[in-house]
């Protein structure tokens, strides 16, 4: 059972992010300001902290400078949305960026999506005739290889690891390029149309109006 650090220092959000991820089976542990995180990373380990920025006594930043070495994977979840804070942010070494006010299926569809890319060994992703095998990269529909490139495969295990939520277009971008949206959506439709036309997947790649796209299985 995974176990994640909450470092918020708003109780009613940690509260809440707390009272979400414990009734989808994960141990919680909370921390309200730099300084407590700091002494709960010492004195256990985690498979995930969800962090803030702009936290009492030591910030967000600093933090995560004690966390990268241990491999530990990072969200921060800050209100922080500005293009140049999310830069900062996933450039620091956050595995993700999530902006208040969030969705909580959002947050728990991040939260999957980290923990499933930690696993060891990778992963086989099923959807209807397709096969994807995480560790190999290789891509099969009906029993036959489907050659993708690179950003086509890292699109499409994106997609499968969030199957049935509704992306927006910035976090598939960021996610997948690794680097912040700056709001020209062609290169993503681009690698969608071909995707769908690869996988056959017309009906199943939903375009979301004004959002993004969405996955269905």
């Amino acid at each position: 059972m995974p176990d994640i650090l909450i470092v918020e220092d708003d109780e009613a959000i940690a509260d809440l992010i707390c009272m979400n991820l414990a009734s989808e089976g994960y141990q919680c542990t909370g921390a309200g300001d730099g300084m407590e995180a700091v002494c709960a990373l010492e004195q256990g380990s985690y498979d995930l902290v969800l962090l803030d920025i702009m936290l009492p006594k030591l910030d967000g930043y600093a933090l995560l400078e004690q966390i990268r070495p241990t491999g530990t994977p990072v969200i921060f979840i800050t209100a922080k949305g500005a293009v140049e804070d999310r830069i900062r942010g996933l450039k620091a070494g956050a595995d993700d960026y999530l902006v208040k006010p969030f969705q909580i299926g959002e947050l728990l569809a991040r939260v999957e999506a980290v923990l499933r890319r930690r696993l060891p060994g990778g992963e086989t992703l099923r959807l209807g005739d397709v096969i994807v095998r995480t560790d190999s990269r290789q891509v099969e529909k009906g029993g036959c290889p489907v050659i993708l490139t690179a950003k086509e495969f890292d699109l499409l295990v994106e997609l499968l690891q969030n199957k049935n939520v509704a992306l927006y277009r910035e976090r598939l971008y960021e996610k997948v390029w690794n680097e912040p949206f700056l709001g020209e959506t062609r290169t993503l439709d681009s690698h969608i149309q071909r995707l769908r036309k690869k996988l056959g997947w017309e009906d199943r790649i939903k375009t979301i109006f004004r959002v993004g796209y969405r996955l269905e299985g």
